[in-house]
């Protein structure tokens, strides 16, 4: 098996985790249609991640959850009724009754009739209290046993279902190993037939120190080859320049790479001969557009 560098590697585990974009799984595609040891790769990561969802169990919760539920809702134990001072006893009557006397008894008595009215009220409500909430308990866990008239009303949910919009038709994918006569394959070109966008992934080839390699576009239909741009250094170089020819031009053209000084061609001419060259083939053809309903 060839030895592959980390971005390739890192390459076949995010294409079997399913995280690459468009471009990077067509470049994942086509290593793995030409390359027997990477798809090999990618099985292996497949296996891997496979087996880490079988190791996730079901989680039951502890008994004492339910406890903690009752204790926060004040259903742990009975609720002690609401209390309030008894009233002072009304004071002596004096020997004497004066005006001032009388005012004061009857200032008394209202006081202790205040004071027996808050102490029904408060009784009443803790009764009250008491009985709403063991009707919410028995509602809640034992409906069955309230009369028909309060038993909680089934609640109904509706639920709003969108149907999901139709996946696009898949565009038309070619690719052109790029190398030299009879040698391996130095680069990948990738074309996307909607877009016209291009992506150069670089598999084999090293640039001459202080030299960089620049891909041309080669028709008949033309005059002379065109420029396609620099091929950087990192692994992956993608543009959008194929935008400017139409697709005839595209699909029956030879791409090549020649060796330029460094920054590419200054007069937009290759000035040697290509070291590397290819066409397009198609990989992955377009999908026919769905019959109208």
């Amino acid at each position: 098996m060839m030895a592959y560098s980390e971005d390739q590697i890192a390459l076949a585990a995010e294409y079997a985790l399913g995280t690459l974009d468009a471009d990077e799984r067509a470049q994942a595609e086509t290593m793995m249609s030409i390359d027997k040891d990477f798809t090999a790769m990618v099985e292996a990561w497949q296996y891997r991640l496979g087996v880490l969802n079988q190791m996730v169990g079901s989680v039951e919760p502890r008994p004492e959850v339910w406890d903690r539920i009752r204790a926060a809702v004040g259903m742990a134990e009975p609720q002690a009724p609401l209390l309030l001072p008894d009233a002072p006893p009304p004071s002596v009557a004096p020997q004497f009754i004066t005006p001032s006397s009388v005012e004061e008894n009857a200032t008394v008595i209202r006081l202790a009739k205040q004071a027996r009215r808050w102490r029904n009220i408060a009784t009443v409500a803790t009764a009250i209290a008491a009985v709403l909430v063991a009707m919410i308990a028995v509602g809640a866990y034992q409906p069955d046993l309230l009369p028909e008239g309060l038993r909680p009303k089934p609640r109904t949910q509706l639920a709003e279902v969108k149907t999901p919009p139709a996946p696009a038709a898949p565009s038309a994918q070619y690719v052109a190993v790029l190398q030299s006569q009879g040698g391996a394959p130095a680069f990948i070109l990738t074309v996307d037939g909607a877009t016209k966008n291009f992506t150069v992934r670089k598999v084999g080839a090293s640039p001459e120190p202080g030299k960089s390699f620049e891909l041309w576009l080669i028709s008949d239909r033309l005059p002379r080859p065109r420029s396609l741009g620099v091929i950087g250094g990192s692994d992956f170089t993608a543009r959008p320049v194929l935008a400017a020819y139409d697709a005839d031009v595209i699909n029956s053209a030879t791409y090549a790479v020649t060796v330029e000084q460094a920054g590419g061609s200054p007069d937009g001419n290759p000035h040697s001969a290509p070291v590397f060259t290819g066409k397009l083939i198609e990989t992955v053809p377009q999908a026919a557009p769905a019959p109208a309903r």
